[in-house]
C-alpha cells in the first residue's frame, strides 16, 4: 500500500521515511481508536503551505481504509473558499486586499460548520470542492457525496487551529504587503475577528489535533513554488492553456505574503496545544516528534 501510494503520488525518499517512522503508528492508533466506536473520530491537521498536510491527510485516509476497512472523509480549509464575487463584495465593503482567497474572512465558515454537523450525524453530506486554477468553487454536482456511516473525518488547513492574535501584536505590520496595502491595519484586524468568531468555534468539533511544524516562515516560499510548478505541470497536460491560470515565482513570492503573520502565530502557539507535532526540516523530513508536550 505504502509503495503504491508514494508512487501514484510521485513522493520522495523523505515520505517514505515519515510515512514508516511516523504516518503510520499515527494512523494505528487512529485505528485502535475507533474499533467498535458508534461516533466518527474528527482529526484536525495544521500545517503551513507546502509542508504536506494533503498528503498526510490522504494517506492516512488510504492507509485506515485499505488496512483497517475504516470509512474516511477527508476536507480541506481551502475547499470552503467563497467565489470571486462573494470576495470581491468584501474586498469592497471591507478592504481591497480581500479580493485575494487565503486568510480568515475568504472561506465560507457556515458551510463549513454545516457540513462538519451533518457528518457528525451521520446525514448524506456534500463535500465542496474548490478549483484554483479558476479561483472559484467547482460546481456541485462535482462535489464529493457521503451517504454511509463515516468513522474518521480528516479536516486540515493552514490556518486551522490558530488562535486570534492579541489586538496589541496587529499595530505594526510584519511584510511589505501590510506596511504598503494595509497601513491602518484594516485588514488585518478584520482578519483577526474573523478568525475567533467564525474560525475558532468550529475548532471544538476536533477530537485530536495533529500538527507539521515547519522550521520556520522562510521554507513557506521554496515548499509553495514547488506546489505551483507541479500544478502547472498537472494542469498543463490537461489543458495547454492552463498553465497560464498558475502563479508565477513572483506572484507566489507576493502571494505568501497574505499567510505570513497567521503562519508565524501558529508556529509559536499551535504546538502547545496539539496531541501530536511533527517537527519538519527544509526537506520535509520529520525529525521530532513532540506529544502532548513530551519531546519523543
Amino acid at each position: 500500500m505504502l509503495t503504491e501510494f508514494t508512487d501514484k503520488h510521485q513522493l520522495s525518499k523523505d515520505f517514505l521515511h515519515n510515512a514508516r517512522k511516523w504516518y503510520i503508528p499515527l494512523a494505528k492508533n487512529i485505528a485502535k481508536h475507533q474499533s467498535g466506536a458508534d461516533a466518527p473520530y474528527f482529526l484536525g491537521i495544521n500545517g503551513c503551505q507546502g509542508s504536506g498536510k494533503s498528503t498526510l491527510s490522504e494517506f492516512l485516509a488510504s492507509y485506515l481504509s485499505q488496512e483497517h476497512g475504516l470509512k474516511v472523509v477527508v476536507m480541506s480549509l481551502d475547499d470552503f473558499y467563497l467565489d470571486q464575487s462573494q470576495r470581491n463584495a468584501i474586498a469592497v465593503k471591507v478592504h481591497p486586499l480581500f479580493k485575494t482567497r487565503g486568510v480568515p474572512g475568504t472561506h465560507d465558515m457556515a458551510l463549513a460548520s454545516q457540513v462538519l454537523s451533518s457528518l457528525r450525524s451521520g446525514a448524506p453530506t456534500l463535500i465542496p470542492r474548490f478549483n484554483k486554477a479558476s479561483d472559484n468553487p467547482a460546481p456541485v454536482s462535482q462535489w464529493q457525496k457521503i451517504n454511509e456511516h463515516v468513522d474518521v473525518v480528516i479536516f486540515e488547513g493552514w490556518c486551522w487551529g490558530v488562535e486570534a492574535q492579541n489586538d496589541a501584536k496587529l499595530v505594526d505590520p510584519i511584510n511589505a504587503l501590510e506596511e504598503e496595502q494595509d497601513e491602518t491595519g484594516v485588514w488585518r484586524r478584520f482578519v483577526n475577528k474573523q478568525l475567533s468568531q467564525n474560525y475558532a468555534p468550529l475548532y471544538e468539533n476536533m477530537d485530536y489535533w495533529v500538527m507539521l511544524k515547519a522550521p520556520s516562515f522562510e521554507c513557506v516560499y521554496a515548499w509553495r513554488l514547488e506546489q505551483e510548478h507541479k500544478l502547472r505541470a498537472s494542469l498543463s497536460a490537461a489543458d495547454s492553456s492552463a498553465g497560464s491560470k498558475v502563479m508565477s515565482d513572483e506572484q507566489v513570492l507576493a502571494f505568501i505574503q497574505y499567510y505570513q503573520r497567521l503562519t508565524e502565530h501558529g508556529l509559536s502557539t499551535l504546538p502547545q496545544k496539539c496531541e501530536v507535532v511533527f517537527s519538519l526540516n527544509t526537506a520535509r523530513r520529520i525529525t521530532a516528534l513532540t506529544e502532548g508536550g513530551v519531546h519523543a
